[in-house]
């Protein structure tokens, strides 16, 4: 994929993106299943385990891609 994003293939599960942000203590993975739903993994920590996990529907998914990506406008 692109430079600093991993994708890996989860059998029966879907597919993990693990996003580098350029330091250590710091990335997100995301959990796309096979369902459509999307699992955000945060670690704040050099820690195997993260530091929050959200679980968001695809629409929600949209929502907070609109807004990261400055492409959200309000009515």
């Amino acid at each position: 994929m692109g430079k600093g994003v991993h994708v890996t293939e989860l059998p029966g599960v879907g597919k993990r993106y693990d996003i580098d942000l350029g330091r250590p203590d710091q990335r997100i993975s995301v959990v796309i299943r096979s369902g459509g739903v999307r699992d955000l993994y945060v670690f704040a920590s050099a820690s195997a385990d993260p530091t929050a996990v959200i679980e968001l529907s695809e629409e929600q998914a949209r929502k907070v891609a609109a807004v990261l990506s400055a492409t959200f406008f309000e009515d």
